[in-house]
This record gives C-alpha cells, sequence and structure tokens, in this order.
C-alpha cells in the first residue's frame, strides 16, 4: 500500500503538504495540488478510509434496509440512494428483511455496529405500538430516515412517501368515468399503513362519486403475483358481479390478470383491470396495464436529500409525493 511519505519524497514535499493537497486544503496553491493528486494516482495511492473515519468521528456509510431486492418499486428507490450516495462519497450497506420483524433487528444492529452515519429503512410493519430497536435508534439520536408511510413504532423519523390515498383514488375515478359502478378491489396486507391508504382512497372515490360501497367487493389479495392469482380464482367462484377490479399493487393485478385471462375472460372486454405502481412488466404484460405510476427514483432522491439536511442539523420534514394515473389497454367501458 502507497502511504503519504512515498507519495512526499516522490514530489520532493513534507508529509504535511501532500495531506493537506489530497484533503483539498485551500493554503495550497491549485498547481501544487493538482500535481500531487497527479502523482498520488500514478502511484496507486487508495486513502485509508476508516483511519479518516476514526479521525472525523463519521464512517461514511449509510445502510439500506429493504423488504427484499427482487421488489420492482424498491429496487429503483436503491438505485437512486446508492447513485446519490457514492455522489457524496458515501458507501452503503444494504440488507433485505424479508418482511420479518427478526432480520430487520439483525440488520439494523450490524450496521450500528458498523457506526453507520445514517440509515434508511422501509420497516416491516407491525400492529405493536412500540419498537425497542427503533426506541433505541431515538436514543442514539441516529438519522434515520424512514422509505414509506410512518407507523406509531417508528413515528417522529422523517419519511418519504406516495400520496397513496390520491393516487388511488384518481385510479378509482378512471374507472367510474368509464362508466362502472361494480368495482371490485384486491387489498394488500392490512398492517401495512399504504394498503390502508390505498383501500380508503378507492372507498373515498366510491363515495365522492355517490356509488355505494360493497365489502363483497372487497377481496384479501396479499402483495405477491401468486396471491393476485388465488385472489382472481377466489373472485371468480363468488361471482360478485364487478365489472372491474382495482389491485392495490402491480404484482397482484398482473397474477389476477394471467389468472383471469387463462380462464378465458378477455381483459378490457370482460373485465377492466387497474394496477399500482408502474413496474416494468406492467407495460410489457399480455394485456397493457393501466396503473399508477410512483415517482421510484424520485423517492430516493427525496430520502437522500432528508438525509443530507439531518445531517447538517437542519429541518427533515415528511415528504409525501404525488403519484400520477398511467392508463393503457387494460381499462375501457362497461359492455
Amino acid at each position: 500500500m502507497v502511504r503519504l511519505k512515498e507519495i512526499a519524497e516522490a514530489a520532493g514535499v513534507s508529509v504535511m503538504t501532500v495531506s493537506k493537497a489530497l484533503r483539498d486544503k485551500p493554503d495550497l496553491s491549485a498547481a501544487t495540488k493538482s500535481r500531487i493528486r497527479i502523482l498520488a494516482d500514478q502511484m496507486g495511492y487508495v486513502p485509508d478510509l476508516s483511519a479518516s473515519g476514526l479521525r472525523n468521528r463519521t464512517s461514511r456509510l449509510f445502510g439500506l434496509i429493504i423488504p427484499v431486492t427482487t421488489d420492482p418499486i424498491f429496487a429503483r428507490v436503491q438505485m437512486a440512494i446508492e447513485q446519490q450516495a457514492q455522489e457524496l462519497g458515501y458507501d452503503l450497506l444494504f440488507a433485505q428483511s424479508l418482511g420479518k420483524p427478526e432480520r430487520e433487528e439483525a440488520a439494523l444492529r450490524r450496521m450500528l455496529a458498523r457506526r453507520v452515519d445514517g440509515l434508511f429503512v422501509s420497516p416491516v410493519y407491525r400492529l405493536a405500538q412500540q419498537s425497542p430497536l427503533f426506541e433505541e435508534l431515538r436514543r442514539r439520536q441516529l438519522p434515520t430516515v424512514i422509505l414509506g408511510h410512518p407507523a406509531a413504532f417508528c413515528a417522529g423519523f422523517p419519511s418519504v412517501e406516495t400520496d397513496d390515498l390520491a393516487a388511488s383514488s384518481a385510479a378509482t375515478r378512471h374507472l367510474i368515468e368509464l362508466g362502472h359502478t361494480r368495482i371490485a378491489y384486491f387489498a394488500g396486507p392490512m398492517v401495512s399503513p399504504a394498503s390502508l391508504e390505498r383501500l380508503e382512497g378507492y372507498r373515498r372515490a366510491l363515495r365522492e362519486a355517490g356509488v355505494a360501497t360493497d365489502d363483497r367487493l372487497v377481496f384479501n389479495a396479499g402483495s405477491t403475483v401468486e396471491e393476485g392469482a388465488s385472489a382472481a380464482l377466489q373472485f371468480i367462484q363468488e361471482n360478485p358481479g364487478a365489472t372491474a377490479i382495482q389491485a392495490h399493487s402491480d404484482l397482484v393485478a398482473v397474477g389476477a390478470a394471467n389468472a383471469l385471462l387463462n380462464q378465458g375472460v378477455r381483459i378490457p372486454h370482460d373485465l377492466s383491470i387497474v394496477g399500482y405502481g408502474n413496474i416494468l412488466t406492467a407495460e410489457f404484460f399480455r394485456v397493457p396495464l393501466t396503473t399508477i405510476r410512483q415517482p421510484k427514483l424520485r423517492l430516493g432522491t427525496v430520502a437522500m436529500d432528508l438525509m443530507m439536511s439531518i445531517l447538517r442539523h437542519e429541518p427533515a420534514k415528511p415528504r409525501r409525493l404525488a403519484a400520477e394515473l398511467v392508463i393503457r389497454a387494460s381499462s375501457g367501458p362497461p359492455v
């Protein structure tokens, strides 16, 4: 490993001058700093970030915990955070919770042991009002940004989320404006604040349009393609007389639509279907999916903006980002 002393000897300057040049201190000329940096690069110098972190009491590390890497929404959020972290000189420690509180806790403790400068967490939602680990984060005053809707156990941390209430209502209004009055809803996990908000958006749009709500049209559909398919088969069996389905996510919508098509249902001639998220599969599905476009990259960018505000001891208020309806071939007027 090349040391500062070797660069100083090659450049004919002191070790302190080399140190200042590599740290871009203002009391050296631009020409001197440039000459030393070029020489350091040519000699293959790599700075010891751990030693620098000990001096500055920082690790230049952020921790990121999301449910699973295969989730198309969080994959884009992660991309945005990682890109900005790199531009700001930070590395990213990454973990998947797989929706399990014990995995989330283990990941958080590993990151605390690595003395990360900040945490981005998509929390594992639970019914409990408190979480000892999130209480510990509060006590430590570790900069933490919640990716998603805040819940009681993680209240008090700045968060970034989609305005699911307004976006879900827009999807329902689209179907109502097409002429649908019997709209089924494939709901997500009820422990999730986002799922609850999207369900309420659906109900609110029905009420505002003077369309009666009917709990028989609400199906528990989980969050995966497979669960969407199972909900669709239950929908066919119960035959509630709906002419459209609104799903709480694109994965559920794709699973449901695929099962319906395999049963001979024509989309949208026999049944319209709308998703939520605008993942890549939605656009290139067998019947391109009408959906809600979530601002995935923007969610990651705003999360990093909040983190940097916290580190600068500036106000970091929760942010709700607008989403927009994307109309494709899967929705049409009832026949």
